[in-house]
């Protein structure tokens, strides 16, 4: 108790020192909390974020793993990527039956021309397929010419997956309603008639506003659509309805791919439509052998994909794990464009982690080393006051708890008012940094569009483009109990350190020696 109060009384007594420590360890408190704060909510924002998000998932051939294993093993890339073709409808909802999957949908897309009388929307000089004029192999309300079902053209010819020649149109077929996703979500908005049925090929289909604007039609109306592989195909769609897109059409500025990248260019249907109009490009496609030995089909190429829904993270992670155990081959991956876009949205806080974390080291390292020097300097100054409490029989080592418990208070009151502080101003200084980090990547990414001619902005959905990224603006709290924690922590540290050399002198002090020597 003698020591306490005697600490207490030494730091009222000699307050133009202790307020100048005091000052410096506050100027570190704030400093501290600032850059503790913004580690906190990055940390708080990747382990929480993807928690209240829906992530999905897929299941795809990982070509770079098979790239490593061609390399390794000398083998010819092109015949492990014909080994390991896309997961067949029926794999992927095997694997969608493990528990760690909330629920599950599937897709089909292809890429169609212009048939009679209809014109895709274009806002560039980009030149489309050809026109057809034939009118055979067509199929209307769910029936193909032949009277097969897509399940037995399915059977004829395996064709290649991919999306093959390019046509004006994107045609998407969906599973049922959980599958469309820019309908759950409000990007698109059904305006005028109704959704087709998912449960049979009907051959109805929703186009958008602009395409129904451009080219007259209305819902009952049909449109007709082909083959970009083979002209002599067309197939004749009803309109159920039609759709409004909020989704950014292609800067015109830039190179367009075809006009089938195009929002107002997409086409939706349901699944088993889709199909049936496969399987009916398969029953009349024109097989043949390339010059080099590979099978070439004149059929509309499709794709299959699959999507898995999960509920958390964690569930995610595990289903990664027990596909393998259900057979997954290493050839392919899960990968999920959720937790990609929400793990790029971080970019710029996570940069700002970073020079928080060097921030924060050279505010230690430079402020306890003028904690050190300040504290030896007043060793020198109370070195009588050192020998007159050892000549009058007071232990070293409880001279040297005086001492400690002295920097401590004067630590802990400056670091307390330091984290009020740092806790006020955290919030808007994380903020505006954040800002500059974002206007920074930003930046680089418009000069990085005009390198290549693209005019600036984000990327556009082209081939090899880098994808527009919503990064997180703001944060909206910054410090908690753990930033505070470890300011008490940082607290003790530098006190504990900054006494060190103090304690070196007091235990090396001859009491008789400083009493004598007394100028």
């Amino acid at each position: 108790m003698y020591i306490l109060k005697n600490s207490i009384r030494n730091v009222t007594r000699n307050a133009g020192r202790n307020i100048l420590i005091g000052m410096i360890v506050l100027v570190i408190a704030i400093s501290s909390c600032v850059a503790l704060s913004i580690k906190q909510s990055a940390k708080q924002l990747e382990a929480t974020g993807l928690n209240n998000i829906q992530i999905t998932g897929s299941i795809s051939v990982d070509r770079q793993s098979l790239m490593t294993q061609a390399k390794a093993s000398g083998t010819d890339v092109q015949s492990l990527m014909q080994e390991n073709q896309d997961l067949t409808l029926a794999e992927m909802q095997n694997y969608a039956t493990s528990q760690y999957v909330k629920d599950f949908y599937y897709t089909l897309s292809s890429s169609v021309s212009k048939g009679s009388g209809l014109e895709p929307v274009s806002t560039s000089k980009t030149t489309t397929t050809a026109n057809a004029t034939a009118t055979t192999n067509q199929i209307t309300s769910g029936q193909t010419t032949s009277g097969q079902t897509p399940t037995d053209n399915a059977t004829k010819v395996d064709v290649p997956s991919g999306m093959g020649t390019q046509g004006d149109f994107t045609i998407t077929g969906y599973s049922g309603e959980n599958a469309m996703a820019s309908f759950v979500s409000g990007t698109n908005q059904v305006t005028s008639g109704q959704v087709f049925s998912f449960d049979t090929a009907d051959m109805t289909c929703l186009i958008s506003e602009e395409l129904a604007t451009m080219n007259g039609l209305s819902v009952g109306s049909t449109i007709q659509v082909i083959n970009p592989n083979a002209t002599t195909e067309v197939y004749t769609l009803t309109v159920a309805g039609i759709y409004n897109t909020t989704t950014a059409a292609t800067n015109s500025d830039n190179m367009r791919f075809s006009t089938a990248s195009d929002p107002a260019n997409q086409i939706y249907t349901s699944y088993n439509t889709l199909k049936a109009i496969g399987g009916q490009s398969i029953s009349v496609a024109t097989v043949g052998t390339d010059t080099n030995g590979n099978q070439t089909t004149t059929a509309l190429r499709t794709q299959e994909n699959g999507t898995y829904i999960f509920a958390d993270m964690t569930a995610y992670e595990n289903f990664k794990t027990d596909v393998t155990t259900m057979g997954l081959p290493t050839a392919y991956t899960v990968t999920s464009t959720d937790v990609t876009n929400y793990e790029n949205s971080l970019l710029p806080l996570q940069n700002l982690n970073n020079f928080a974390t060097i921030f924060l080291f050279l505010v230690l390292l430079i402020g306890g080393s003028i904690l050190v020097v300040l504290n030896i300097l007043s060793m020198r100054e109370r070195k009588y006051e050192i020998g007159v409490l050892t000549a009058i029989g007071m232990k070293k080592k409880n001279v040297v708890i005086q001492f400690i418990t002295e920097g401590f208070i004067v630590t802990i009151l400056a670091i307390l008012l330091g984290t009020g502080i740092g806790a006020v101003a955290s919030v808007p200084i994380t903020n505006a940094l954040l800002s500059q980090q974002i206007t920074s990547l930003q930046t680089k990414q418009s000069t990085q569009q005009s390198n290549f001619g693209r005019g600036g902005g984000g990327g556009s959905g082209q081939p090899g483009q880098a994808a527009s990224v919503t990064y997180i603006q703001s944060i909206s709290s910054a410090t908690d109990i753990t930033v505070v924690m470890e300011l008490i922590g940082i607290g003790i540290l530098l006190t504990v350190l900054s006494s060190c050399g103090a304690m070196v002198f007091i235990l090396r002090y001859d009491p008789l020696n400083i009493l004598s020597n007394r100028s």
